[in-house]
């Protein structure tokens, strides 16, 4: 079973003046919610159990997507869903515990709901197996990190440091927002305790335990930007 996590929980506040009938993941992209290209996506990889991490306007995916979905994608397998709703929110690193409980594997990959970021699944399953860490993620380059916050890594991989958004200028990597991830990861946190993944656990342990990061350059649009997601009609 190879598993994923998509966190689909978010209020999608930048997004409400363009969408606010429906879930930021739920947004209509040529009469498809983009929620659905992003699973056909996963589906190309092999992926046949998505963990969605829900909360805001939860029902709407729930009735839309049901328990099983058939990716558009060929030769790619029916997919089971699970759903892990957030009766309170729980901030990033609280939404994916709370969303590994419903997972069977020890290692799962987990990504944004509302981000398109083509990269290939299969070279980061080999990358963190080759590494033995407990967390792998991606990197994507950007113009001007300020808005972001930016990664060092080393020549093999390894994060270094992470730069503040207000610290933050110039070219440079930023987390894109892809994780590869052992359970244990989270062994100080408990299930239903609200944190974020970021803050309290990346940049928490990371002079701790090694991390790594794969740079990408992949595609990649954010449909919780307006401009992205009118950019995202024609790109999609």
């Amino acid at each position: 079973m190879k598993e994923a996590i998509v966190l689909a929980g978010g209020f999608g506040t930048r997004l409400r003046q363009v969408v606010n009938d429906v879930p930021k993941p739920m947004a209509s992209i040529n009469g498809r919610p983009f929620l659905a290209y992003l699973l056909d996506y996963l589906g190309s990889y092999g992926f046949d159990h998505i963990i969605l991490s829900t909360g805001y306007m939860h029902e709407k995916i729930e009735e839309y997507f049901g328990n099983t979905y058939q990716p558009s994608t060929p030769n790619s397998q029916r997919i089971a869903i699970s759903y892990a709703q957030e009766t309170t929110p729980l901030g990033t690193g609280g939404g994916i515990l709370n969303a590994l409980q419903y997972c069977h594997n020890d290692v799962v990959t987990v990504l944004n709901g509302d981000t398109m970021f083509k990269v290939d699944y299969s070279e980061l399953d080999q990358f963190h197996a080759h590494h033995c860490t407990n967390l792998s993620i991606i990197l994507r380059h950007v113009p001007d990190t300020a808005r972001y916050g930016s990664v060092s890594i080393a020549n093999d991989g390894e994060i270094t440091h992470f730069t503040e958004k207000s610290a933050a200028c110039g070219p440079g990597w930023i987390n894109g927002g892809i994780y590869r991830l052992s359970k244990t990861l989270f062994s100080g946190f408990k299930t239903g305790e609200k944190f974020s993944f970021e803050k309290d656990v990346m940049e928490g342990y990371y002079r701790q335990q090694k991390f790594y990061a794969y740079p990408s350059n992949a595609y990649f649009i954010d449909i919780g930007v307006p401009d992205d997601y009118l950019r995202a009609q024609s790109e999609l």
